[in-house]
């Protein structure tokens, strides 16, 4: 199963596209939030299952907060981070996957790729395909791949 997670496009899709082109085909696409427009003509667009989550600029928009579902088994928690304080700590990340049971945080917000581990919660986040904040500067996304029986492995890509 080969899964597309990008974040914070903030209305700048052209590299969310190219970045969909190259990884073509997906069994699912998933947006951590800032968006801002066209979350819809994503879902038609694919014929995969497709999460998107609001972000703090995302006001306009009507999608959830957050998002939970499951990927080959493993419980999924999807949601922009921004309510989460997680600037100071990206500890509360985990907590939050902790008491919502979920083996998976997806979150967006802080514009820098992430993919850690702490007491079988992993918090993944793609950094933002538009207006990357890590000193490098590169845009950036994960490619989430889920073999039956094997861990989850998160590939952060740039651009």
């Amino acid at each position: 199963m080969k899964i597309l997670i990008v974040s914070d496009t903030h209305g700048y899709e052209g590299n969310m596209w190219k970045a969909i082109k190259r990884e073509e085909p997906l069994d699912m696409f998933i947006h951590c939030g800032d968006i801002e427009h066209m979350p819809y003509e994503l879902k038609e667009y694919f014929s995969c299952p497709v999460h998107v989550v609001k972000g703090n600029n995302d006001f306009m928009l009507r999608l959830p907060e957050t998002e939970r579902f499951e990927i080959a088994g493993y419980k999924v928690l999807l949601t922009h981070g921004h309510h989460h304080n997680i600037y100071r700590n990206q500890d509360a990340m985990f907590y939050y996957g902790e008491e919502n049971g979920a083996d998976i945080v997806m979150f967006g917000h802080i514009h820098v790729p992430v993919v850690a581990r702490s007491n079988g919660v992993t918090i993944v986040n793609p950094g933002s395909i538009s207006l990357p904040r890590q000193q490098d500067g590169r845009p950036t996304y994960i490619v989430m791949t889920v073999e039956d029986g094997k861990e989850p492995e998160y590939k952060i890509m740039y651009m």
